[in-house]
């Protein structure tokens, strides 16, 4: 398996095609884009029988090594099995079994409306960021441990990306983390996970903005390619490849749990920013999953929603960035979406660097077909069974509530705005599986506001929010993060 860029021209640096080892501790390819296989591997039904009965390690390992071609199958084995544990993955509620790694939870069962909860957030910081980042710090360790080398992660978080990527990362050899977040903009639960770590190889960075202006540095310091080699960067985010193919298992997992044959199809709602955990699942789907419907489901951040509906994507400033109470979702440049775009124009390269260069030169692009637009491939959206739909604090707080009183359950708010979309595009016949974002409990805030009581909290977090933390306050200004990313790592500036 080979892979290229989104932005692989004639005149691009990386028109040359790279294996899974050569792109696994970057992120951006050279010319700015983002790396895709050659082609998507396809899975026969064959396959989908077999996987039925396998744990979610060895079905992690099956569908990895249809992408990783170039790790040896034992030690690719050897690196599923020690992620993919009842221990790593621990925090499962009380009637759920941590052997299960996702767990469904069937919320409404009738000929006409099935909604399934699919839980994500039984790793160590409680957010489905965990399902891919415990891999990837796995990864990151085998591969530099065989060239003896050594490598500093620099990222950005809106809120649960950060903790995980630190979780994995902590006391890893060779590794060191630099971690963007915006100045106060997280919940109280999810700064305090991240800036309690007191690890010398973590460093996180509260920047003062929104989390577009982190994601903004991350991109242009990695299109900076001497400082990138020199400073040996990497990174966590999702635009990492490898981070998103470790998120096309649980789609796997997910509709091989909810179905009895092949001939079945599942759908999915994915609350989602920044695109990437929804990308897997059109992976997954182009992989041959039966899948119906993709649904991306929003926050009053609604870009997404918005090019769903219309063919217009829109980049909002800083200014027009919603603070809400799903944070982790405030986002207004998503960016594994020129995954998606890539191949909805036929994987023309040149068509889609032209659109993303248009969306830095003019905010946006639109695909509608209207006059003066700049294409009409929207129809084809269709074809990829995407829908998409948003959700406001209010209905969060309507959905906390519901899902409480008729289920006894408690969900966070990423996972209600899920809901409430799903609930609009449920269909007959067809299942819907929710992806669980986070446990309620890494926003309490909202949980206290909602049902007049705290969530409850796995042992060992009790009192996070009072252990003293460790950070440092930065402007977005690339010049001044350069240099204190070389400061700390030691390497020749």
């Amino acid at each position: 398996m080979q892979y290229v860029s989104t932005r692989a021209t004639s005149a691009s640096a990386a028109r040359n095609p790279q294996q899974f080892s050569d792109i696994l501790l970057g992120g951006l390819a050279p010319d700015g884009g983002l790396y895709l296989p050659e082609q998507y591997p396809q899975v026969t039904s064959a396959e989908l029988d077999a996987w039925r009965k396998l744990s979610y390690a060895e079905l992690a390992y099956e569908i990895l090594r249809k992408f990783a071609t170039d790790i040896p199958d034992a030690d690719l084995k050897a690196l599923t099995a020690k992620t993919y544990t009842p221990e790593v993955y621990k925090n499962a509620r009380a009637d759920e079994s941590a052997s299960q790694i996702t767990p469904l939870r069937v919320l409404e069962q009738a000929p006409e409306r099935t909604l399934i909860l699919q839980g994500l957030s039984n790793g160590p910081t409680l957010a489905f960021k965990d399902m891919a980042m415990q891999l990837l710090g796995n990864l990151f360790e085998y591969a530099l441990a065989k060239n003896g080398d050594e490598l500093n992660i620099f990222g950005a978080t809106s809120g649960d990306t950060g903790s995980a990527a630190e979780y994995a990362m902590r006391g890893k050899r060779g590794i060191r983390v630099f971690m963007l977040s915006p100045h106060k903009k997280m919940s109280a639960f999810q700064t305090a996970q991240m800036f309690s770590l007191q690890d010398p190889n973590i460093h996180n960075i509260a920047v003062e903005g929104v989390f577009d202006d982190c994601q903004d540095m991350v991109k242009a310091v990695s299109n900076d390619l001497e400082f990138k080699v020199r400073q040996k960067i990497g990174t966590v985010n999702s635009i990492n490849w490898a981070r998103v193919v470790a998120q096309v298992v649980y789609y796997f997992r997910g509709y091989l749990s909810a179905t009895t044959s092949n001939d079945q199809k599942v759908s999915f709602t994915v609350p989602s920013g920044n695109f990437g955990n929804i990308c897997a699942g059109h992976i997954a789907r182009m992989m041959g999953l039966p899948i119906a419907k993709l649904v991306v489901a929003t926050n009053e951040n609604n870009v997404l929603d918005e090019f769903f509906r219309t063919g217009v994507y829109r980049v909002r400033k800083s200014s027009e960035t919603y603070h809400t109470s799903s944070p982790s979702m405030d986002i207004s440049k998503a960016s594994n979406f020129e995954r998606f775009v890539y191949d909805l124009v036929g994987r023309d390269a040149d068509r889609t660097h032209a659109l993303f260069r248009k969306v830095d030169t003019h905010g946006g692009f639109d695909l509608s077909g209207a006059p003066g637009s700049d294409g009409d491939e929207f129809k084809l959206v269709a074809n990829y069974g995407f829908q998409s739909g948003c959700s406001t604090h209010e209905d969060r707080l309507a959905t906390i509530r519901d899902v409480f009183d008729d289920y006894g359950i408690t969900i966070d708010t990423h996972t209600a705005d899920g809901i409430k979309v799903a609930r609009e595009h449920v269909e007959p016949g067809v299942p819907m599986i929710v992806l669980e974002t986070a446990l309620a409990a890494k926003f309490n805030e909202t949980i206290l506001e909602a049902l007049g009581t705290d969530a409850a909290r796995p042992a060992g977090f009790e009192d996070i929010e009072t252990l003293p933390q460790r950070f440092v306050v930065m402007q977005p200004n690339v010049a001044e993060m350069k240099q204190f990313i070389a400061a700390h790592t030691g390497l020749a500036k």
